[in-house]
């Protein structure tokens, strides 16, 4: 036996993970760049230290204060029994492939999408099958059918607004493909309350599909990412079933009151993701007016290019302390949007790469046709 002894595809596997790098500018894992405030904080000092003082006893393993916190903020006429919480949305989906996934089953999604996906399908031991998106990346009903069709799956992953473009599914496909699949459809709002006017969430279908789960996170809009506080929204009888296969006790009593707290703040915390949605046009029209192919976004991020050697550029950009994303299909970058100052440096970094006389910086474009890739 190799050693150590290490399942056979894991073998020469990386763990995942975006570079973490000291550099002044940092926009590349789509956090929210605006700590919480004064009074935020003082909140959840407050109840965290109300937690402190009962550490010696396990905490809650069925979140009920959390829950209806949660349901409460869903609106939608969610109820505390229609939700489920773990250690971030990533502990979220494992638990639902673990639930609803494994051996001799299928986990679909339709690339580009999220990159851990096919991860959590593999640590299920769940197989996995990607379609495709479309290349102005939304996604062909037919094409979305015929797949489901063929590998009857029993758990469908798709992010909406999509990582690591942004595109947002329109409800009628979300209905679809609810009423195609065999198992549970999962629509992933890890960047929901980023989407633009106009653009519904997938939670308004959840009276109508009882395979529907709707997963969020307090990572991005409510600027928690170093709590791990992710949750969904689905059937009672769904989120009874990942109540089997969640670890006993798996949210510490410590995050719990943390997303409280910050739920009562959840007014003030949003009014920042107006800012961001306003810094993010912003953004998508700059690119454009420099003539880079830009995806429409509904997240936090901008996703753009196209170039023919991209990591040239973004190197390019680390060199001038801007750190991006280069994730995605071939020939694009993604920039996650931060402070207006951040923004600007950004700006002002890929003219210098791109040639600011030359739209787009069109030495370096690469062609239109760049086939779509899973996203690293």
């Amino acid at each position: 036996m190799e050693w150590p002894p290490l399942r056979a595809e894991l073998r020469g596997a990386e763990p995942y993970g975006a570079p973490q790098l000291d550099v002044p500018v940092q926009l590349n894992v789509n956090e929210n760049p605006y700590a919480p405030s004064d009074e935020v904080v003082a909140s959840i000092a407050a109840a965290v230290a109300d937690a402190a003082r009962t550490l010696n006893r396990y905490p809650d393993r069925e979140l009920v204060a959390l829950r209806a916190a949660l349901a409460d903020y869903l609106g939608h006429g969610v109820r505390p029994e229609q939700v489920w919480a773990a250690n971030g949305s990533n502990e979220v989906m494992l638990q639902i492939l673990q639930a609803f996934g494994g051996p001799g089953r299928t986990a679909v999604s339709f690339a580009p999408t999220y990159s851990m996906y096919p991860e959590y399908a593999r640590n299920a031991l769940t197989d996995w099958v990607v379609g495709h998106r479309e290349d102005d990346f939304t996604l062909d009903l037919d094409h979305a059918r015929a797949v489901i069709d063929e590998h009857q799956p029993s758990v469908v992953l798709l992010p909406s607004p999509n990582n690591p473009t942004g595109t947002a599914l329109p409800l009628e496909v979300v209905a679809a493909v609810c009423e195609q699949a065999p198992g549970v459809v999962v629509i992933d709002e890890a960047y929901g309350e980023f989407r633009r006017a106009g653009t519904p969430s997938a939670l308004e279908l959840l009276g109508e599909h009882r395979n529907l789960m709707v997963s969020r996170t307090m990572s991005k809009a409510f600027a928690l990412a170093g709590a791990r506080l992710g949750y969904l929204a689905a059937d009672p009888v769904l989120c009874d079933a990942l109540r089997i296969v969640r670890l006993p006790y798996h949210l510490s009593a410590v995050s719990q009151a943390t997303a409280v707290a910050a739920l009562g703040h959840a007014e003030e915390l949003l009014g920042r993701v107006d800012d961001l949605r306003r810094e993010r046009d912003a953004c998508v029209e700059w690119l454009r007016g420099r003539g880079f192919e830009v995806a429409d976004s509904d997240a936090n991020f901008v996703l753009f290019g196209r170039f023919a050697d991209r990591h040239a550029v973004w190197q390019g950009l680390l060199d001038a302390g801007v750190l991006i994303r280069e994730t995605g299909p071939a020939g694009w970058l993604r920039v996650s949007v931060g402070t207006p100052a951040e923004m600007a440096a950004f700006r002002d970094a890929l003219d210098q790469i791109t040639g600011h006389d030359s739209p787009a910086g069109a030495e370096l474009n690469g062609p239109a046709g760049a086939e779509l890739q899973e996203t690293t």
